[in-house]
């Protein structure tokens, strides 16, 4: 794949001999941008002369993809250690796990647990290479709950609540709703059931109180905004939709009853199964706790089952990572499995035009006229050599804004 020169420039750029996936389906090319916005795809995007050409040599032009759950802050898998270490610390590293994200083709993510005003300041303006940022800031926890770190024996807390922040209580939660609004967040993340990586917390019990919930839900509804909850059970998940919460984050163990209450409640399902693929097969190394392992293989085959359930009842389905410490580099690895279940058409669906409708970003996501111009520019036709999407060694151009990255 070939990009003239003028890499940089804010202007005309056209995409020419390739494919095109606009969100839904295959169609022609070629794709013509100018000022950031796509103002043509098929046979009227000609741009005349003086245009940034990119020839994609027979490959595919896609939207930026997007992962809907993601952690830039999230640079260990060990809980103690991210809310333990300096701010500082964890925003230089996590300026590197963005700036990575971007140059796989991710152009676009939403960190579920973490971020705050002034890294979105930077990366606004330009300060950091780095996908387009919507973060929730800490996430919200219950005492006990899956944000809150502290092993058993532990009489004290490292927390700085960089990643989570354990809030109980009406009144306390809409505080901090409020607070993470004031701040810029996107939506607001909260945790409704137990989780892997945490240490005392059952898996599959509920958490925060239906008033609780209710408390998050309505604060961020009269934002103009939503919920995401962590959230693994069927009990949970019934729990969470009911109460207002709008995406179920990972729902591995999703049955058919709860998968029809997030149908009845619009809620969409954010699988995550590079996480747990990727703790299967390097936990150890990266050492991890045992009760955390055995948490994983709790989980780990039911996720798939989960999607097949969530289609099958008519949820939308998105796509998200959730990758940690140094399995960050296994993010396109997440297409990979979903495809496995869904098929590479639906797994792109998913990954881009999906993503962008919970996210309520309708201009991102896909390739057609008026949409801004976030594109992955990929070696080959996905759906017929999908590796092309995931080999880290396959050819690839991240075009943001209508700039080649």
């Amino acid at each position: 794949m070939l990009v003239n020169d003028g890499r940089s420039v804010q202007g005309t750029l056209i995409v020419t001999n390739a494919t095109v996936f606009d969100g839904e389906e295959l169609v022609d090319g070629p794709v013509a941008v100018r000022d950031g916005r796509i103002v043509a795809v098929g046979d009227s995007a000609d741009l005349g002369d003086g245009a940034v050409v990119v020839d994609a040599e027979g490959g595919t032009v896609l939207p930026g993809l997007i992962d809907a759950h993601c952690h830039p802050y999230g640079i260990s898998l060990d809980m103690v250690d991210i809310e333990a270490s300096p701010l500082s610390y964890i925003a230089i590293v996590a300026a590197g796990r963005l700036r990575n994200a971007l140059r796989r083709g991710f152009t676009t993510i939403r960190d579920v647990a973490g971020g705050e005003a002034g890294l979105a300041k930077a990366i606004a303006e330009g300060r950091l290479e780095a996908p387009r940022y919507l973060f929730t800031g800490p996430a919200l926890s219950q005492t006990g709950g899956h944000g809150d770190a502290r092993p058993a024996h532990w009489d004290t807390c490292p927390c700085h609540s960089h990643t989570t922040e354990v809030v109980d209580g009406v009144d306390p939660l809409r505080r901090a709703v409020r607070e993470r609004f004031r701040q810029g967040a996107h939506a607001i993340k909260i945790m409704t059931s137990g989780g892997v990586v945490s240490l005392t917390d059952p898996i599959r019990i509920p958490q925060y109180s239906e008033d609780e919930i209710r408390a998050v839900t309505a604060e961020a509804a009269r934002r103009g905004s939503y919920v995401a909850a962590h959230s693994y059970s069927p009990e949970a998940i019934v729990h969470s939709v009911r109460n207002g919460v709008r995406s179920i984050e990972h729902g591995n163990l999703l049955d058919s009853a709860s998968a029809a209450a997030m149908a009845e409640y619009g809620a969409f399902l954010i699988p995550t199964l590079a996480a747990y693929d990727a703790m299967d097969r390097r936990g150890v190394e990266l050492g991890m706790a045992a009760v955390s392992r055995a948490k994983n293989r709790e989980v780990l085959d039911a996720g798939r089952q989960a999607i097949e359930l969530a289609v099958a009842a008519g949820v939308p389905v998105g796509f998200g990572t959730d990758l940690m410490g140094e399995l960050e580099e296994e993010q396109l690895n997440g297409l990979r499995l979903q495809s496995e279940v869904l098929g590479m058409l639906g797994t792109l669906r998913c990954a881009t035009s999906v993503n962008a409708r919970l996210l309520g970003l309708e201009d991102l996501g896909v390739v057609r006229p008026g949409a801004i111009a976030d594109l992955l520019v990929v070696s080959g036709n996905p759906l017929e050599q999908p590796e092309c999407l995931w080999d880290p060694a396959a050819q690839r151009i991240v075009i943001q804004g209508g700039r080649v990255v």
